[in-house]
């Protein structure tokens, strides 16, 4: 463990302590900074104290670097669909019934598992589970995710989370007709208090949830549309398309307990991501197609 101390200057007073930190060493991001902070590695004055606490003419900051913790998850030689790569950011098509990350039942096979041995180099900002991970997609939801390959990267991406800018339409299958062209799903999601594996609208311990839907082909007893997040909360489309009627065609969790279609899993398709890149500020814009076993559905249900 590498031990830092500083004394802050009359200059360096009443910034926040987590940038007066990320001053300190360029290599440091802000959101690393803000962990060993959390984690207790930092001290002013021998006290612990917040990332936001404003540093004064002469206080005593000291860090102790942590030594990084080896990964316990191993590389695995498993095929990726890898949409766009460079020496900032990934972008892959991952497909339905992959995990993003290992978990408790699911140490390998994952999408974490196969990045580490595609690529040396993940951002470390998520720990030793979630190396490079910026943003989840469940395991039975095919299509696009992107993956940080340095903190600097992993910073950026988040941020453009936070800041509602990202690009991210989902094409899905739902149960019934909407009558309507166009809607927005306006409703916090938290846990379900009934169920802690699930997730449901609720104004208790919640988080606000924006989707915005256009459908796109109405059949019988079914409609094909197209989902864009404004927010990204865990199983977001899944809970609102459920909250307002429509659960997603194949959903074990969320969908009708008799499935009528032939689908292994919830028929969802993470199909267009945009984002600025963190190193050029170009935007990019990535569109993967329809997972075969979605087409197929399509087919049978025109057919009918």
């Amino acid at each position: 463990m590498e031990q830092y101390t500083w004394t802050v200057t009359e200059e360096q007073a009443t910034d926040r302590l987590d940038k007066f930190l990320t001053m300190m060493d360029n290599a440091w991001s802000r959101t690393q900074v803000q962990i060993w902070i959390k984690d207790e590695h930092v001290k002013v004055n021998n006290e612990k104290v917040k990332s936001n606490y404003k540093v004064s003419e002469g206080d005593v900051i000291t860090l102790f670097v942590p030594e990084a913790e080896e990964l316990q998850v191993e590389a695995e030689n498993i095929p990726l669909d890898v949409v766009y790569e460079d020496a900032d950011v990934i972008v892959v098509n991952k497909p339905r019934g992959m995990v993003v990350h290992p978990a408790p039942g699911h140490y390998s096979g994952t999408l974490v598992n196969a990045l580490m041995h595609h690529c040396k180099d993940l951002s470390g900002i998520n720990g030793v589970i979630r190396p490079g991970i910026v943003h989840r997609i469940d395991k039975d939801t095919s299509g696009l995710i992107m993956v940080a390959k340095n903190d600097k990267a992993h910073e950026s991406l988040v941020e453009q989370l936070k800041a509602k800018t990202t690009r991210r339409l989902y094409k899905a299958i739902v149960h019934g007709i909407i009558p309507h062209q166009h809607g927005t799903v306006d409703a916090p999601i938290g846990r379900d208090k009934k169920d802690r594996q699930s997730m449901t609208v609720t104004e208790e311990n919640s988080r606000d949830a924006v989707t915005h839907f256009t459908v796109l082909e109405t059949f019988d007893k079914y409609t094909y549309v197209q989902c864009e997040l404004e927010t990204g909360r865990t199983h977001q489309i899944r809970v609102h398309m459920k909250y307002i009627g429509y659960p997603l065609a194949g959903d074990p969790k969320y969908g009708p307990k008799k499935k009528t279609l032939d689908i292994d899993g919830q028929a969802l398709h993470a199909a267009v991501l945009g984002f600025v890149h963190p190193t050029t500020g170009k935007e990019m814009v990535f569109e993967a197609p329809l997972p075969e076993d979605m087409k197929k559905l399509l087919q049978q249900l025109r057919s009918k």
